[in-house]
């Protein structure tokens, strides 16, 4: 059983409508505890299919101490493993990617193939049976092409989750996509508050010059149904209904999936800024490879967010996903990737800076925010604060935070 006291008595502050108590953000022990407890026991976002897109492929999860290998096989499927040798427990892959025929440990040459089945270990003594001596499996799922990991040995269900996001996201193919561009970005700030800090636009006017180019705040918390909230939408309801009447006889627009049931998922077709197709600098498309079947001319993207760690858009000519993983209580890995049609050929195609530029210079902006939220909390003039009309999604995810640390608690 796990011993965190500090972490149960702070859960029993917790007010509705309110942010956290000050140690569940800053401490090192809500690290410890959200590293090797909560986030555990929920799926967790890793990489998309064209991240690991040929057999021999091979992708680094890392959550806290422990490292996923992510590989797909000569058999094309995609499983997962614990990055550690069953020999002695040294790493195996340590580069963040990769790519080869066998998976083979640094310190003593084992040999595992691409189905975590041992090869070869020298010099073993006779009763040692190789069969019994594979990687260890962690539990892997594809979400339509959104690859999701478990470290839990019985992990939640995950169907109403791949059946909700699969049926939209298939439009646009993950499968026949490749990584066009990707960075890492290290926030000094804890992981709960970069991912508050996405769940609003609440800051998005004053803070965001570039992303708002391309979308005008519908659908991420400006009135609209799907803003989960009252008040008047940037663009008139009748305007709204007739883009949606057009969406639905293109046979792309679903009704919102807004946390159904007490699940981690939300999936919204949402308009673009007028003008835009796409989520650029001037709102066109950046790659001429389009990746869904409707042209260059429809305002609108798809967006899904899943709770704890991810979020993603998908547009006209290309994918944009995000992943949130703590590396302490004050620092937190985002990683950003942006996908394009596999035919499409850089330079020619595509630009990958001009590619990533809006959401390099969201998120630069989004680290300065979160840094500040992180360096305020730590002072002891902190008080849990009261959230707007405009927040409803970051207590989604604080409600998610707490119900699923409350849980693994027991």
């Amino acid at each position: 059983m796990h011993h965190f006291d500090a972490i149960s008595a702070q859960l029993a502050q917790v007010r509705a409508g309110h942010t956290l108590p000050r140690d569940l953000y800053v401490s090192d022990e809500a690290f410890r505890f959200d590293t090797q407890v909560m986030l555990k026991s929920v799926w967790l976002y890793a990489c998309t299919v064209a991240h690991v897109k040929k057999p021999g492929d091979w992708y680094q999860f890392e959550l806290g101490r422990n490292s996923v290998i992510i590989v797909r096989g000569r058999d094309g499927a995609v499983r997962a493993f614990h990055n550690t040798c069953t020999h002695r427990g040294a790493k195996i892959c340590n580069q963040p990617t990769g790519s080869g025929g066998r998976l083979t440990c640094p310190y003593h040459f084992w040999s595992f193939g691409l189905d975590g089945k041992l090869l070869a270990a020298r010099g073993m003594p006779d009763d040692f049976e190789k069969a019994q001596n594979g990687l260890r499996p962690v539990a892997i799922e594809n979400l339509g092409g959104l690859l999701f990991v478990c470290l839990s040995d019985n992990p939640p269900p995950i169907d109403r989750a791949r059946a909700d996001i699969s049926a939209q996201i298939a439009l646009y193919d993950l499968d026949r996509m490749k990584v066009a561009d990707q960075y890492d970005l290290v926030d000094q700030a804890n992981w709960k508050l970069v991912m508050e800090n996405n769940r609003e636009c609440y800051h998005c006017e004053s803070n965001h010059p570039e992303l708002l180019n391309s979308l005008d705040g519908n659908g991420f918390g400006k009135g609209l149904p799907e803003d989960n909230r009252d008040g008047d939408a940037t663009q008139g309801e009748a305007a709204i209904e007739a883009m949606r009447a057009h969406w639905r006889e293109l046979g792309i627009y679903r009704d919102l999936v807004e946390f159904p049931d007490g699940w981690w998922h939300r999936v919204a077709r949402i308009n673009l800024a007028p003008g835009a197709v796409s989520q650029t600098m001037d709102g066109k498309p950046a790659c001429k490879k389009l990746i869904w079947p409707h042209g260059d001319r429809e305002e609108t993207s798809l967006s899904v967010w899943t709770q704890p760690n991810s979020w993603h858009h998908f547009c006209c000519d290309h994918v944009v996903t995000f992943s949130v993983m703590p590396l302490a209580a004050d620092k937190t890995l985002l990683r950003t990737s942006w996908l394009v049609h596999e035919d499409a050929v850089e330079g020619v195609d595509y630009d990958p800076a001009y590619l990533s530029s809006v959401w390099r210079a969201t998120n630069e902006q989004d680290r300065l925010l979160a840094e500040y939220n992180h360096a305020g909390i730590l002072s002891d003039g902190y008080r849990p604060g009261r959230y707007s009309n405009e927040e409803k999604l970051v207590e989604a995810f604080k409600t998610f935070y707490v119900d699923k640390a409350l849980e693994a608690l027991g």
